[in-house]
């Protein structure tokens, strides 16, 4: 069974083409999980007009912002394999046999990816990885320097929920902590070089926005912190699950 987690929020004009894209590549037992986290817009109307039983709606009470809201659609997710997906992007239709298949050749974590494109899906890059600057090395400080893990491009096995969750408090963005947890276990990471999806950079993304440099260091710290608390399988401080 194949999960897949996506966080919204008054994301109505990119909704229903990001889910059709996802829910074609999916089987009859297979499902989506919503968190919506207080959209203001018709993003829930969409969702519901799209009449598919797959996708599960989950609507937060109070604004909980990506990471949270992802911790609470993982800890509800059934499947063996779970992919992350954010709201505004469009999955190609290879994507889940690709990455399913890297996941089933050993892999705890995959991750592919992207054509970079704005609003209208016009190419900006041909990909995120050289638009982003990501390198993926096996070292986790580089990647506390620098994070080439991107969410909406990875998808991993069941089996890493316990050692990731819940989200610790002081970790800056949840695919920066799944991406360094793997790094710090030595698990299976396998990074594809192919494009498996358009990847939306409109102005009004919730996730992959750019910070300031203030920013930037005290959610390197914060990252440090977290990652000297860690113990493999056990609770990290801070998530919505204390």
């Amino acid at each position: 069974m194949i999960s897949v987690c996506m966080t919204t929020y008054n994301g109505e004009r990119f909704i229903k083409q990001q889910l059709q894209s996802i829910l074609m590549q999916l089987g009859e037992h297979d499902e989506v999980i919503a968190v919506d986290d207080g959209s203001t817009d018709e993003t829930l109307a969409v969702i519901e007009a799209l009449g598919d039983a797959r996708v599960r709606v989950n609507v937060n009470r109070n604004n909980l912002g990506p990471m949270r809201s992802f911790e609470l659609g993982l800890a509800q997710a059934k499947g063996e394999i779970i992919f992350l997906a954010d709201q505004d992007d469009v999955w190609w239709p290879d994507k889940v046999s690709k990455m399913q298949k890297a996941l089933d050749q050993g892999a705890w974590l995959a991750i592919h990816d992207a054509v970079v494109t704005d609003g209208e899906l016009h190419e900006l890059d041909g990909s995120w990885n050289h638009f982003n600057h990501n390198q993926f090395g096996r070292r986790v400080m580089s990647t506390v320097i620098k994070n080439p893990y991107t969410g909406a491009m990875m998808a991993f096995r069941r089996a890493l929920l316990p050692k990731i969750l819940p989200f610790p408090a002081k970790a800056p963005m949840h695919d920066w902590w799944i991406g360094a947890v793997c790094l710090k276990e030595h698990l299976p990471i396998a990074t594809l070089p192919d494009q498996l999806m358009d990847y939306r950079r409109h102005g009004g993304n919730v996730t992959g926005n750019g910070h300031h440099i203030g920013e930037m260091i005290r959610s390197r710290l914060g990252m440090v912190d977290a990652l000297c608390h860690y113990q493999s399988g056990a609770k990290p401080e801070g998530g919505l699950h204390d």
